[in-house]
């Protein structure tokens, strides 16, 4: 089939909508799929099937998203005319301008239409300093639903999580699939030396976009109240533009943290050098990085926040901490290091617990919903 595939925002390999995007994106080519892929990427102009869409201008507010790494595509019917004709179906990856346009195209047009669920409200009224205030989140999530998600025959929700959050918000019930975004089979353990400036460390590895919502500060503080926290190496693996207020904030620790990122190759190689793995985000909708971390072995101590599905990774009281606590996080940390032989077995027993996260298998049923629901349309029609 011709699959086209809206992509208000791309970019590079650094946050977990990107990539669930460019997996699809080389799944169904891989598979046989024509995809053609509508971005606002000028790096990628001239590419065989990607249509370049004109980026928005927000004018002061542009420099702001220039430093999140973002770059927002605007509304062209021109070219999502041209990235529509002949197409089997249409995937919309997030709910924002350029997809709102697609959508009311698409369903003009007749065609099928799937949408991901990538973006949780919080993810956006973060960055207006609103994320903790309800009524602005149910309107963001009515806002994706009456501009986006009522044209969309099927959505992709990552976890049931984040399904069960949007039809609260939106009062009703909607034609869906809970597909995990998947682990890569590159995610596994393998054979993986520490650093030398690390050899006599414990080292908790997290990784995350440098940004609020993330709460990288807890695990900051945390480390520095542990009874262990002269042995502690914390690992930031990611980018964002909180990076200069959290190396300010790790100077009061004993070792200096590690911010930067990692290629895909390289977050193996720290996956399984690493001791422990710590997710103190407030907001996920899946968080692959845990999964990630999981599939190669190390045991996760997760918040507990509400708003986060990464909470039902847990399997037992000690892989989780009270959110936003790091009193109650750093005895976590504790306690796991005290333990060697219990951060073990757990170890051994969450290997058998990500075997559902396999990219193949989940990638397979990213392609049937999309393939069946193409099919379904066409009988109606």
């Amino acid at each position: 089939m011709t699959l086209t595939i809206i992509c208000d925002v791309l970019g590079k390999e650094n946050n977990g909508t990107t990539i669930a995007a460019m997996n699809l994106i080389r799944s169904m080519r891989a598979k046989g799929h024509t995809v053609r892929v509508v971005c606002p990427d000028e790096c990628r102009r001239g590419e065989k099937d990607y249509y370049i869409a004109p980026t928005l201008d927000l004018g002061p507010l542009n420099g702001y998203l220039e430093k999140n790494g973002v770059l927002l595509a605007r509304r062209d019917k021109a070219i999502l005319k041209e990235a529509l004709a002949g197409a089997d179906a249409v995937h919309l990856i997030t709910p924002f301008l350029l997809s709102s346009q697609a959508a009311k195209m698409a369903y003009g047009m007749g065609l099928p239409i799937t949408a991901g669920f990538h973006c949780q409200a919080e993810n956006f009224t973060n960055h207006l300093f609103l994320m903790n205030a309800k009524r602005v989140n149910k309107l963001v999530y009515r806002s994706f639903d009456r501009f986006v998600y009522r044209y969309v025959d099927c959505i992709h929700f990552p976890t049931q999580f984040i399904c069960s959050v949007f039809e609260h918000e939106v009062g009703h019930k909607t034609n869906h699939r809970v597909i995990s975004n998947g682990v890569a089979k590159a995610f596994r353990p393998a054979p993986a030396e520490k650093p030398e400036a690390f050899r006599d460390k414990f080292v908790i590895l997290f990784t995350g976009r440098y940004s609020r919502e993330k709460s990288h500060k807890v695990l900051i503080d945390a480390a520095a109240l542990c009874r262990h926290r002269d042995e502690i190496l914390l690992i930031f693996a990611g980018c964002g533009p909180m990076e200069e207020k959290l190396k300010r904030r790790a100077r009061k620790l004993p070792n200096e943290p590690v911010f930067r990122f990692f290629s895909r190759s390289e977050m193996v190689e720290v996956l399984n050098y690493s001791d422990l793995y710590v997710h103190p985000a407030e907001v996920e909708i899946e968080a692959i990085a845990c999964l990630e971390a999981i599939s190669c072995g190390l045991v996760p101590v997760i918040s507990d926040s509400p708003r986060s599905a990464t909470r039902y990774f847990a399997q037992s009281d000690k892989n989780l901490f009270d959110c936003n606590d790091a009193a109650d996080l750093a005895n976590k940390i504790d306690w796991w290091i005290d333990h060697p032989s219990e951060r073990e077995s757990c170890s051994r027993s969450y290997m058998g617990y990500a075997r559902q996260f396999d990219f193949d298998h989940c990638m397979d049923e990213m392609e049937r919903m999309i393939v069946e629901n193409a099919e379904d349309r066409r009988e109606e029609r």
